[in-house]
């Protein structure tokens, strides 16, 4: 009965974070179909197990009737079947009870923030901040293709909004080509982080990209100069647009595009405060 129990639970648990709508908390939605199938696959294991243990005798009734059988079950420890359980059951109540935790500015600061593209930009690298970077994935000359073909799309723009779909896409296409959209009138949403900006009038504004799952995320965007001073608190949400320039980051010790923000305004965190790559 407990199995029965247990997967039940794990049912429900993946139902429910596509009925909550968690589930983008975790993963890109365009591998949904994964979670999918687990809620199939297990409610397909508790349809069975419910079967097969409705269906088995008793113990009693077994030892009457195959009494001269010579029985040699060997049935696990206490211990081994408590620990057992406990690896099943944890992370049931880390789904149920414990907070999801938001990708916010604290994590940055925890790992570093650094223009890694640039600094340590080996094959294999896979933290990554303000520039997307999904060579990885595609191979050099598939990425090299599909930057090409972007670059056509926002070439022929004056005016580029980054949202929710195209962000990742625009902005990684920004870093690749950043000469082909200077004096480019961009403007797009993210939460202002300070780092190690130079000026008292700049920030980053940055957004955390998912490509696949939360666990290659990274963090997005440009480094932004306001017209004027502002005390902006790191995680506070501000819509920025400007025109895109280059600069030489000394932090970096690197150039980098930035953004010349000639207007701005606080606004409320998005429902859903990540982007997702598209293919």
């Amino acid at each position: 009965m407990f199995r029965i129990l247990l997967l039940m639970a794990f049912t429900y648990f993946f139902f429910h974070l596509h009925a909550s709508g968690n589930i983008t908390k975790y993963i890109n939605m365009k591998y949904a179909y994964l979670s999918y199938s687990a809620i199939f696959i297990f409610a397909l294991f508790t349809a069975i197990q419910a079967y097969t243990y409705f269906k088995t005798p008793e113990e009693g009734e077994c030892e009457t009737n195959c009494c001269h059988h010579d029985h040699h079950h060997d049935k696990p420890s206490s211990i081994g079947r408590f620990l057992l359980s406990c690896v099943f059951i944890y992370p049931l109540i880390a789904g149920f009870f414990f907070p999801i935790a938001k990708l916010d500015s604290t994590i940055v600061k925890a790992k570093g923030f650094t223009f890694q593209n640039i600094e340590n930009s080996g094959e294999f690298s896979r933290n990554q901040y303000l520039m997307p970077d999904t060579s990885v994935y595609y191979g050099k000359e598939g990425h090299y293709d599909l930057m090409h073909e972007e670059l056509r799309k926002y070439s022929k723009q004056s005016s580029i909004q980054l949202n929710d779909v195209n962000y990742l896409k625009a902005l990684e296409t920004i870093y690749q080509f950043p000469g082909e959209f200077t004096d480019k009138t961009i403007q797009f949403d993210g939460f202002a982080f300070k780092g190690e900006s130079i000026k008292k009038n700049q920030i980053f504004v940055l957004r955390f990209g998912i490509i696949h799952c939360i666990a290659d995320s990274g963090v997005y965007g440009l480094l932004v100069e306001l017209p004027e001073e502002v005390n902006l608190k790191d995680d506070e949400w501000v819509q920025v647009k400007g025109t895109l320039s280059s600069i030489y980051y000394q932090p970096f010790k690197s150039e980098i595009p930035y953004l010349k923000a000639e207007s701005w305004k606080k606004i409320k965190e998005p429902k859903d405060p990540y982007v997702y790559r598209g293919y």
